[in-house]
């Protein structure tokens, strides 16, 4: 008996000792990955530790789900796998649920309203930050009121009943935006892998992208100098209100572009139609809000645009490698990939590793994860009627020995099924198109952004995790302490415990959504949309002749990589500028990166013209007889000219679901996460 007892404790150590590991292993990651996005010594504390801790505690509850299975599975023969005694994993559980409640409900959301006010004291950013909340604030108290009053009628009015409520209230959101999120990377990630093993189409794809992608950076450019153009007026007054904020505008003029080189477009004939005769403090912190908003957006598409351009290139070089077996990539200083970097391999290597190896390992892997994906969405179909026909339940649970208890095989495979579910949630995040402007952009991230990612990534965690354990049969979920923790207050009313097993259903809604394409009709019937297909050019317009087509894409990517066009890599200022502060800008790129009158984009021929001469002649070789003859009963027929009776005023949409604003603020999408106007709601 006491070498039993010294066994076990000699393996609790063990597992104390590896659990520490591990939280040591996902801080230092974390860390790494926010100095991929951030610059971490010009970030102040008090944006590093809330996003660092909204990003370290729910990879710590992907770890802490298999630990607490096994530990609540032991059958006193001695554990097989990691597990850490019931106070040790309660405690963990109320540390890390109510600090990813706190960051997500309240912390960062006021922060990274403050960081986006605009105002230069603290004073004026909080109130500001507690403003731009308040309604959004006041919704979410009126449905806790609702809840509140059903759960009392329920159970009775008590202390444990508004603690269920503000739990399964928090649940249900974040299990909602989850569910939806992670349909579309379910069939996304799949899909991605299959799709970039052809090197050619994707070349293709990522032409179609790039015309769009130019002119979002071009109205980027522009809007960012306009803004400056305000600031250049603004510093030349020199009586009235604005002696007021002198220093103010010599800060704003200090980050932006003084060069008098400014075309006569942007420069108003009469000052008094931007700026007020009076200025004010409101005035200024709008003025400095949508400064530093447009400079990171400028960052973003330049990001984009450089990514895009160079993974063109590489691609391109893949394909005309054929011919000679030799693979060698060009501008070595902007590399996007590692591979692309080694100079270990030689050329002949490097050719037969993208041509043969990666894209057999793209279609392996893909193959994997959409049988993965299709096990996921089998076991929310089927969780509440079979629960033994889930493959996620018979990988992890045996029912041989009514269950046995969790070994650290299945610890593993617990751990990759939760990853897989997180990793597509994530991966949906990043497509969706309904967050505003906020982006992820290396080493220049907005720190509203950083905030807003932040606090969605540990809002989703959760509810993934305790969706995953409604896999598992009844006895061995009852007995984890994640279940006694948060799944009681869940399952406290009929109500919460139906919607826990029959709205998980609805995963189908964004699979067929995303396998169907059904966004881009969505958009083209509304003309908005959820998502933005890679393909939807390529398909509308396969030809690529046209505004917007791949052949035009094509052209932008040839003059940016040979130097003619407005945007060469080898003129790009990637330096931040030197002046400017986290607090005004964030390290955004140098506005001055290229004057007006070179960043006008190479005009398009008409829709349905006869596309230019050169292009035609380069193009005459691919053409056979009946596609060219194709060609041009299309153009004919584009251009013809519309009947009378066809020409009245097209079909309008109403004034709410309109979306007129760029940074996706106007109609619905301020309902979605779009960067409200004062006083706009957002979730």
């Amino acid at each position: 008996m006491q070498n039993d007892m010294i066994s076990i404790s000699a393996i609790s150590v063990g597992s104390n000792v590896f659990f520490s590991f591990a939280l040591l292993t996902i801080s230092v990651l974390v860390l790494l990955l926010l100095r991929r996005f951030l610059t971490l010594r010009a970030t102040p504390a008090y944006l590093t530790i809330p996003v660092f801790l909204a990003l370290a505690l729910p990879a710590s509850v992907v770890l802490l789900v298999p630990i607490d299975l096994a530990s609540s599975s032991r059958d006193g023969g001695g554990p097989k796998a990691i597990w850490l005694p019931d106070r040790l994993i309660l405690v963990s559980w109320r540390i890390a649920y109510w600090l990813i409640f706190v960051l997500t409900w309240v912390i960062l959301p006021l922060l990274g309203e403050y960081v986006d006010s605009g105002y230069r004291e603290p004073k004026g950013r909080i109130e500001y930050s507690l403003r731009s909340n308040a309604r959004y604030q006041l919704i979410v108290l009126c449905c806790a009121v609702v809840g509140l009053i059903y759960i009392s009628i329920q159970n009775g009015f008590e202390f444990t009943s508004i603690k269920a409520l503000v739990m399964a209230l928090a649940y249900v959101w974040g299990l909602v935006l989850a569910i939806y999120l992670m349909g579309h990377g379910l069939v996304s990630i799949p899909r991605t892998l299959f799709r970039n093993a052809n090197a050619s189409g994707r070349l293709r794809r990522i032409q179609a992208c790039a015309p769009r992608l130019h002119d979002r950076l071009m109205d980027a450019i522009t809007d960012l100098e306009s803004l400056e153009s305000q600031v250049s007026q603004l510093q030349r007054r020199k009586t009235g209100s604005a002696l007021e904020f002198q220093e103010w505008i010599e800060d704003l003029a200090e980050t932006s572009n003084t060069s008098e080189q400014r075309t006569a477009l942007l420069e108003p004939s009469d000052p008094s139609s931007t700026i007020p005769a009076v200025i004010t403090e409101r005035y200024m912190a709008d003025l400095t809000r949508r400064l530093q908003r447009a400079r990171h957006q400028k960052a973003r598409f330049i990001d984009e645009w450089d990514r895009l351009v160079l993974t063109a290139a590489d691609l391109q070089a893949i394909i005309n490698s054929s011919a000679s077996k030799k693979l060698e990539f060009g501008h070595a200083p902007h590399r996007t990939t590692f591979l692309a970097r080694q100079k270990v391999l030689t050329p002949y290597m490097r050719h037969h590793l993208y041509i043969n190896v990666i894209p057999n390992v793209r279609l392996l892997f893909g193959a994997i994860f959409a049988a993965a994906s299709v096990c996921v969405i089998w076991s929310e179909l089927i969780k509440s009627l079979a629960p033994r026909l889930s493959v996620v339940t018979l990988s992890i649970v045996s029912y041989h020995h009514d269950p046995a208890p969790v070994g650290f095989g299945r610890q593993v495979t617990t751990s990759a099924w939760l990853l897989y579910m997180c990793w597509a949630a994530l991966v949906g995040l990043n497509d969706a198109k309904v967050w505003g402007n906020r982006a992820l952009v290396r080493r220049n991230t907005y720190g509203e952004s950083a905030c807003w990612y932040a606090g969605l990534v540990a809002r989703l965690t959760v509810p993934i995790a305790y969706n995953f354990l409604t896999f598992l049969p009844m006895s061995v979920r009852e007995n984890s302490t994640f279940y006694r923790f948060l799944g009681r207050f869940i399952d406290l009313t009929p109500l919460g415990k139906g919607f826990d097993y029959i709205f998980p259903i609805f995963i189908l809604v964004p699979v067929c959504a995303t396998l169907f394409n059904l966004y881009g009709r969505v958009k083209n019937i509304c003309g908005f949309g959820l998502l933005e297909e890679e393909e939807e050019d390529l398909e509308n317009n396969p030809s690529g002749y046209g505004i917007g087509g791949w052949r035009e894409g094509r052209d932008l990517i040839e003059r940016e990589l040979t130097g003619l066009g407005s945007l060469t890599l080898s003129t790009r200022d990637r330096s931040p500028h030197p002046s400017s502060r986290i607090e005004e800008g964030t390290n955004a790129f140098s506005s001055s990166r290229t004057p007006r009158g070179e960043a006008i984009r190479p005009s398009r021929p008409p829709r349905g013209a006869a596309v230019a001469s050169t292009v035609v002649a380069e193009e005459e070789d691919e053409d056979n007889f009946f596609q060219s003859f194709a060609h041009r009963v299309k153009n004919t027929f584009e251009t013809a000219s519309k009947p009378q009776w066809l020409q009245g005023d097209s079909f309008r949409l109403p004034r709410w679901m309109g979306s007129d604003s760029a940074e996706g603020n106007g109609g619905l999408a301020r309902w979605f996460g779009g960067r409200p106007a004062p006083g706009g709601v957002r979730l």
